[in-house]
């Protein structure tokens, strides 16, 4: 029985072009999945729905988009992530062109729940690539990296959809990014390599005979399921921030949509650069990332009790960076945490399983938030509610035993042939 170990992963310069491909289908997803926002309204004129019976194609899309987080992680482990990458991004950018032909509710939400499927696989594949071609010590900066995609999906869909929508409708948004996410997965099956040759000794998509994955150590690891506890209360305050943040200010303070969405815009492009630089400093820092994550969540919850505390444009606009920072820059750490925690022959899995759980988390606070804002009509108990995700986090990620990498058997005897 052999063992993956994160000594056995050595710099090689094609790790680049694995990152870059990899942040690529991320980005190319996030684009995918934000699009729906500044196109919703002219989708629901289009097929006759109500603005409150738009919410369920959100939810179409993000159920589909939790159940592959877990699934694609076990894919990745089992069928090689370069595999998942290229097909699922592939067939996430089929379903966006088929979604801008719908003519109907039923069908747009068929369509969209498929968009979500496959759209949630990219994540732990992208992981798994990294993890493979780049020392642990390395690992936070290519993280970073990576997970400016999230950010960047948002700024790309906000700042081109609405142009395409006055130019051509919105059928032609989902049309162009459908058609860019089937091209970058070509390029990603031709040109993506699951093997780092210069020492990576865990199973490829070329290996003969592959088995499924013994998923139990996962189970057990008292250390994943704290990281996922964590990062349920950090998405809480993140995603429950862009959710709800926009209404909250144009009917807790009364400013205006447009400034309400330019305090927001400030709050995703502050993150962008932030990413890899948190990465870089806890490369820097010897790869300990735990206690960085610790101080970046308890930052987060300050800076969400001081916007909570502001009452106009100018404050709102001077908080925003801060807030958008601390609000982004835990995930790359908590990211690259899960194959440390795991090790390398289960970072795949690892990846999709904590991720739709922290995923949890975007999906149960609006429903929380709207609930607390419309009982107390408080501005800073909204926010307040909001701050208790990542002060939870905080504290759950101090019983994380950071320590030496996980050892786990590359096929074990437990796994099933396929």
């Amino acid at each position: 029985m052999s063992f993956t170990s994160e000594s056995a992963v050595i710099r090689h310069p094609y790790r680049w072009v694995v990152l870059i491909l990899s942040w690529a289908a991320f980005t190319m997803t996030a684009v995918d999945r934000s699009t729906w926002g500044p196109a919703s309204v002219a989708v629901g004129e289009h097929l006759g729905v109500s603005l409150a019976g738009l919410g369920v194609f959100a939810t179409g899309y993000y159920i589909g988009y939790v159940i592959s987080n877990a699934a694609g992680g076990v894919l990745t482990d089992w069928l090689g992530a370069r595999n998942v990458i290229a097909c699922s991004l592939f067939f996430a950018g089929g379903f966006m062109i088929l979604f801008g032909q719908a003519n109907s509710m039923a069908v747009g939400i068929a369509f969209q729940a498929a968009v979500g499927v496959f759209a949630g696989c990219d994540y732990s594949a992208g992981v798994k690539l990294i993890s493979q071609w780049f020392p642990a010590k390395d690992r936070g900066l290519a993280m970073g990296i990576f997970m400016t995609a999230t950010s960047l999906g948002t700024v790309i869909a906000n700042s081109v959809v609405p142009r395409l929508i006055v130019a051509s409708g919105w059928q032609t948004s989902y049309h162009v990014f459908g058609a860019a996410s089937m091209v970058v997965a070509v390029l990603c099956f031709f040109l993506l390599r699951n093997t780092n040759p210069a020492g990576a000794t865990t199973p490829t998509s070329e290996t003969k005979s592959r088995a499924v994955p013994n998923l139990r150590p996962l189970a057990g690891n008292r250390d994943l399921w704290l990281l996922g506890l964590a990062g349920f209360g950090g998405l809480w305050g993140t995603y429950g921030f862009i959710t709800w943040s926009n209404a909250l200010m144009t009917k807790g303070v009364h400013i205006s949509p447009i400034q309400a969405g330019t305090v927001v815009s400030i709050f995703g492009i502050a993150a962008i650069a932030a990413k890899p630089a948190i990465g870089l400093l806890s490369d820097l820092m010897g790869g300990r990332r735990k206690m960085l994550t610790v101080i970046v969540l308890a930052c987060f919850v300050v800076a969400l009790l001081v916007f909570g505390t502001r009452d106009s444009l100018t404050g709102f606009l001077w908080v925003a960076p801060f807030l958008g920072v601390t609000a982004y820059i835990y995930s790359p750490l908590m990211v690259a945490l899960v194959p440390r925690l795991s090790g390398l022959g289960l970072a795949g899995s690892a990846a999709g399983v904590t991720n739709a759980f922290w995923q949890l988390g975007s999906t149960i606070v609006p429903v929380v938030l709207g609930a607390v804002f419309q009982a107390t009509h408080s501005f800073f108990w909204a926010f307040a509610t909001l701050a208790a995700g990542p002060l939870l986090g905080a504290l759950l990620m101090l019983g994380v035993r950071e320590g030496a990498p996980a050892k786990v058997p590359t096929a074990p005897a437990e796994t099933v042939a396929r």
